[in-house]
């Protein structure tokens, strides 16, 4: 999921409006969650202000925010405007927004993209303008189809198909809509509506023609009965409450409470809640939300279509408002501490110690960026001890969001005995050590260097030919056992491995391709598609904390792989305690000017395979190893390590078996078999009925600009 980071977010292509001349489109929005409070239904083809208010002055009383975003991704509606506009009464715009689009005649699908917003939607008709000399709407009729009764109700279900037609020479349709009940939500109509719910029933319909002349509303009624049952069994009904909560238990600002109902025998056929204990009884259709401040009861109930009725049930919670808005960022400080020489400089190493202060909602967290690195979490003090100038800029955020302004802090560490860096090629710390695919069996032991002997054997440099390869590792033996690290039977096993490997032969495929080594030439041969921006820092591939927008990924376009082993390491660089979202994408097509996808990021999604990385304890389901829309890893599962250390990330993918490791440790196993489609289903994916392919390329996520996250080390070999 992708989030909004500025008060106001404009699509690709949009500018904010200035005052126009032409036709100007509002919106408003208020408390409600469900329904926005205004909105235009029809417009003229042309230059358009899209103006959205979301303030007291539109009924907003609660500070909630709402988006107004036009789907651009349902192939059903005019897809040409990129509007998506965050407003919050509290932002600097007083909650009023707008921009400018140009509008083609159809039409247009809206909706608010904050969670929990999603009945907040509707259409807007756009005709071609002028009119001609059409003036005359639509004739509209409607008839009703099934299998009847003696009493002329409909068994079972009843299909309603809708007929339109403009007059000759007139402009022609352009829309028909239905809704069904007194108040429910006017929808597109695109096929025969079938009505299975038990009772007395009303669709009513409309239609508009091009020249925006509207046919008068009708609506036919009819009756559905269930079909004979020996059904007795009323349905199960259960109810939950959901919402942020203080430490007692109370909901904050807004408790939202959803109604879940199921039978086995003639099914559901309605489902009712009422609020408190003298409340009306009101259809359920959607998660109801409550944001008075008090105690409250939601009261619910059920029958099936044998008219079973399930006793009424309840549940009980309080709402408070939210507390007064934190406006003070915390305060922070810095001390460097350590042995000095007569020059000021810290020798050998320097200490940095960082407090924060919050009287307010508390420190939530303290972070630091060393000589220009990323921001890394603060947790304990900082040790520098590489020679040289540095400079540690340090800040804090506090529990409602307010970050202190940066500081810094310069110091010099000089020669003195510090322990430099250990000169490992790679980072290997697998249990065994393992030359290429072959397991020996013999620990993966520390050497007096401080690195591995996985990390020593280097078997993933592009050996030249074996022989060079099997020299190489005899060296790296014969020291190890001169310096007791192993003994002559372990030798023998990892000399016998480092044969049956194959690294360096003519055609092997034991021996992995480098395809990012950190360099500029190496970052050259990736291209970055879609939003945001990542760059080349510090030998790694890192998130621009500065570049928003959609979802963008760098993707290697030189081949695709079929069968391989892909390895990596990836670094969580998020602010404070949060984590950052990202993944590696497998196996898509060339996401330039693919037919159906506009995004080009969004190809890797809905056609490849995205190997998850998502570390958080709340937020996304999918941790990391999952095989994201499709296969879960718990938190647990993921094997979390510490935020700002490097991890090692490596995906094998053998026909439709995929493969999923995390610092050696296999996390996830997963079968791409047929009839798989996104977990939750989402409109428009292709499932994996040959669409998600055999063969790909290879692809790095950049998520938004709160996901911070750098890869380095990206290497490949052909299985």
């Amino acid at each position: 999921m992708l989030g909004l980071t500025s008060t106001a977010a404009y699509g690709r292509g949009q500018t904010p409006a200035a005052p126009a001349a032409g036709q100007i489109l509002t919106w408003t929005a208020g408390d409600s969650i469900e329904h926005y409070a205004s909105a235009p239904t029809t417009a003229v083809a042309g230059t358009a202000t899209i103006v959205f208010e979301n303030s007291a002055a539109t009924g907003n009383t609660t500070g909630l925010p709402h988006t107004l975003t036009f789907d651009t991704s349902d192939p059903q509606y005019n897809n040409d405007a990129q509007v998506n506009i965050l407003a919050n009464p509290a932002d600097a715009e007083g909650g009023k927004h707008s921009v400018q689009v140009t509008l083609t005649p159809g039409t247009y699908h809206y909706f608010c993209s904050m969670p929990g917003h999603i009945m907040m939607s509707g259409t807007l008709t756009v005709t071609a303008g002028g009119g001609g000399d059409d003036t005359t709407a639509p004739t509209t009729s409607a008839k009703v189809a099934g299998q009847q009764n003696a009493d002329g109700a409909y068994v079972g279900s009843a299909t309603v198909t809708v007929s339109a037609a403009d007059e000759e020479g007139g402009s022609g349709v352009a829309s028909v809509e239905y809704a069904l009940g007194a108040e429910g939500d006017w929808q597109p109509y695109t096929d025969p509506v079938v009505v299975d719910q038990a009772g007395a029933q009303t669709l009513r319909y409309r239609a508009t023609d091009k020249a925006g002349n509207a046919a008068a509303e009708k609506s036919v009624d009819f009756t559905v009965a269930a079909p004979p049952t020996d059904d007795t069994t009323p349905p199960e009904t259960s109810a939950t409450v959901g919402g942020e909560q203080d430490d007692e238990g109370t909901y904050l600002g807004t408790a939202t409470v959803t109604v879940t109902a199921s039978d086995t025998g003639s099914g559901v056929n309605t489902i009712e809640y009422a609020l408190g204990a003298d409340g009306d009884w009101q259809p359920y259709t959607r998660p109801v939300a409550v944001d008075e401040a008090g105690a409250h009861t939601v009261r619910y109930r059920a029958t099936d279509k044998a008219g079973n009725a399930a006793a009424e049930k309840s549940v009980g919670f309080t709402v408070a408002a939210p507390p007064a808005e934190d406006t003070t960022a915390p305060v922070v400080a810095a001390a460097v501490t350590g042995t000095k020489n007569s020059y000021g400089a810290f020798i050998s190493s320097a200490t940095v110690t960082l407090t924060a202060e919050d009287a307010e909602s508390g420190v939530a967290s303290t972070e630091y960026t060393l000589d220009g690195g990323p921001y890394l979490s603060y947790t304990e003090p900082v040790i520098v001890d590489r020679v040289g100038a540095h400079t540690l800029a340090y800040r804090a955020t506090d529990a409602a969001g307010n970050t202190s302004e940066a500081q810094s802090a310069a110091f010099t560490v000089a020669e003195g005995g510090g322990v430099p860096a250990p000169p490992c090629a790679e980072h290997d710390e697998r249990l065994t050590v393992i030359v290429g695919t072959v397991d020996t069996g013999v620990p993966n032991r520390l050497t007096p260097n401080r690195c591995t002997v996985n990390e020593l054997i280097e078997d993933e440099r592009e050996w030249t030919s074996q022989a060079l390869f099997l020299k190489h590792v005899d060296g790296v033996l014969d020291r190890l056992v001169d310096q007791n690290v192993i003994d002559r039977r372990e030798q023998k096993k990892i000399a016998k491995a480092a044969k049956q490997s194959k690294i360096g032969l003519p055609g092997q495929t034991a021996g992995y391709r480098t395809i990012f080594d950190g360099t500029g030439e190496s970052f050259a041969k990736w291209e970055h598609v879609g939003g945001g921006r990542v760059d080349l820092k510090d030998g790694a591939m890192s998130v621009d904390p500065t570049v928003g927008g959609d979802l963008g990924m760098m993707w290697y376009p030189a081949r695709q792989y079929t069968d391989f082993s892909l390895k990596l390491q990836f670094r969580d660089d998020a602010a404070g305690t949060a984590n950052a979202n990202g993944g590696v994408f497998v196996r898509f097509p060339n996401p330039h000017g693919f037919p159906l996808e506009s995004r080009p990021a969004w190809v890797a999604v809905n056609y490849g395979h995205e190997i998850q990385i998502f570390d958080g304890p709340g937020g996304d389901m999918y941790k990391t190893g999952s095989v994201y829309g499709f296969d879960r890893v718990g938190l647990a599962g993921a094997h979390p390590t510490t935020k700002g250390t490097w991890n090692d990330y490596e995906i094998r993918a053998e026909k439709q078996h995929f493969e999923i490791f995390r610092n050696g440790v296999l996390i996830n196993e997963f079968d791409n078999g047929p009839g798989q489609v996104f977990d939750p289903p989402r409109a428009g994916d292709p499932g994996t009925d040959g669409r998600r392919y055999a063969s790909g390329y290879i692809g790095l996520q950049n998520h938004s600009t709160a996901d911070l996250i750098s890869y380095r080390n990206v290497r490949i070999k052909e299985l």
